[in-house]
Order: structure tokens, then sequence, then C-alpha cells
């Protein structure tokens, strides 16, 4: 197993809700494991003096936090299909099946878009070049010993990804996302009624106070930011069939932000508060088009998939409902 050290600097802004360090960091590092925070090795600091986590902050401190990521550094091949959408000695293009989990994780250590890459081109696709690339990861903290994986999508989202075949391909991929080069469309259905045909969704995000699985809209100095498109490509009595672009990758965004606006998406078990209208959907979230440069031709490149069966069934369903 191994491991990577995280060290992190933050001073206390005047207009921060006092709060206990570990519960402060947790909001301002969303990338910080709250289940660390009573982890021995995990360190937390006040102007240079380390506290216990029940401290509380102060405007002005400079709070640091350091504690150690445990990542595994092998993963089981498994014959998981793939829907294979394109495929170079560079990369390989995916349409992701909804539940398919990217990457093992705690309570998904098998079965995983990982565990299929491993089966599919051996364990040298899977093996570190060097001592080095231990401690390597890309702008969403995905270390890059998870084979390939440039991007992730949640796991009942399902659409198009890009994977790396070699480490030349993932570190150019990784720099356009990161750069906001790629262009990324998803198509989702959403409760409720969108009065503008078009909308822009900017705000900063935070890990939820209350619920650790969940990310919220955040105050204008905390969190981080991010920017959602839409367009309303056809609005039905009690929910909307809506395009979205999405310009930041951060985590639930998409998801985030439409509850933010009162029309969260429908099948959402976090965020959609009206599941009770249907039971049964499961998430109506695609990654409908993805557009990058290739790492080695540099041409333009971009690839679509289709819509699941699930969302015509879904409208279906509903026009059905009414007819009756």
């Amino acid at each position: 197993m191994a491991v990577k050290e995280h060290s992190i600097d933050l001073v206390v802004e005047e207009d921060a809700v006092c709060s206990r360090i570990d519960t402060w960091i947790s909001l301002h590092v969303p990338d910080f494991p709250r289940s660390l925070a009573s982890n021995p090795k995990t360190v937390f600091l006040i102007n240079g003096k380390e506290v216990k986590k029940s401290k509380m902050v102060k405007t002005g401190n400079l709070i640091t936090v350091r504690w150690i990521e445990e990542l595994f550094d092998s993963a089981e091949g498994q014959d998981i299909p793939l829907n294979i959408i394109y495929e170079d000695e560079s990369l390989l293009v995916i349409n992701k099946q909804q539940s398919l989990v990217v990457h093992p994780g705690a309570g998904n250590w098998n079965h995983t878009l990982v565990n299929a890459l491993v089966f599919r081109y051996g364990d040298e696709f899977f093996s570190p070049d060097s001592e080095e690339n231990l401690n390597e990861s890309d702008e969403h903290g995905i270390n890059t010993l998870r084979p390939g994986i440039v991007h992730r999508l949640d796991k009942d989202t399902s659409g198009v990804m890009v994977i790396a075949k070699n480490r030349k391909t993932h570190a150019d991929l990784s720099k356009q996302f990161k750069d906001r080069v790629t262009t990324k469309y998803y198509i989702a259905i959403v409760s409720g009624v969108l009065t503008k045909r078009r909308g822009c969704i900017e705000t900063t995000l935070v890990r939820d106070r209350k619920d650790r699985k969940k990310f919220s809209v955040g105050g204008e100095k905390e969190g981080k930011q991010a920017k959602t498109e839409y367009v309303v490509l056809r609005q039905y009595p009690e929910f909307a069939f809506v395009r979205i672009r999405l310009y930041t990758g951060r985590t639930h965004q998409i998801r985030v932000h439409m509850a933010h606006i009162g029309c969260p998406i429908i099948g959402d078990v976090l965020y959609n508060n009206r599941r009770k209208k249907h039971p049964q959907e499961t998430l109506l979230l695609h990654a409908f088009t993805l557009e990058f440069f290739h790492p080695e031709t540099k041409e333009k490149m971009r690839f679509r998939a289709p819509l699941p069966r699930r969302f015509s069934d879904f409208i279906r369903s509903v026009k059905n409902q009414f007819a009756t």
C-alpha cells in the first residue's frame, strides 16, 4: 500500500464562522477526508502550534493540517464489458454505463472501471514508472497509480469518458482538463420549471456541514469556484429536458448547481428531496459530448455517447400518466 502525505496552510478570513478546527478544515478543504480527523497521524496546527481537533479557530489564525492518505498500488483484473467508442495506441474513449464505479475505494474495491482496464491491458498498464510517480495526482486529486484515469464520472452518471493508455497521454490530457481546454456537455432531466431558457450558475462549492457525502454552495471566500451553463431543450409541465455545459470539474457540481436553483436532477438520491414523485428512477444525468485535442496528433476530437434508454423510458412513463 502506497501513501501520500498532504499539508495545507490557510488563513481564517475576517468573516469566518467560529468553529472547531476539524470542521473548519472540512468546509474549506473539500479533499480532506473527515474520517481522518481522528487519526493519530493527522496533525492540526494553529499559528505553528499543534492543537486538538476540537480547538476553536479565530479570525487571522494560520491553520495548518497534515494528513496521510493511503493509496492502493495494485488492482485485480476483472472481465467487465466496456462500451468502446474509440481506441488507438494513446487513448481509449468509452461510454461508461450507469452504476459502474470509476476506481476502487472504500466499499468499492472490485468491479470498477480500473479493474476492467487492468484485465484488458494487463498489470503493466497499472504499474508506476518510478517512485516519484507515487505522489503524482491530477487537478481532482486522483492519484496516477489508477491506470489511465484522467477525469471521473459519478457512479450513477453514464456517458463519455477518455482514458489514457500511457503516462505521456495521461499528462497531456490531465493538463487539458486542468487548463479547461476540453469541452464537456451533459444531458439531464430535472424537476420543476425553468423560467429562463438559458442560464449560468457560478458559485463556490464546499463540503456539506451536515452530510459528508454531499457538497453545497459556499460563501464567496470558501470552497472552490464552479461554473455551469444550461439550455432548456424542452420544458414539460413538471420537469425539463436540459443540456448542460460544464466549465469546471468539481465533485457533484451539476447535481449541486441544479438543486441550488430549485430544479434538482430526477433520480438523485442525495440532492433531490422530491424523489417520492419518481421513487423508482435512477439518476437522469448523462455525459453526452466530450471534446479535446489528441495528445499525439493535436487534432481536435469530438465524441458523443448516445442517450441511454432510461431517459426515453422516463419521458414515456410520465406522458402515459398524464394520458390516463
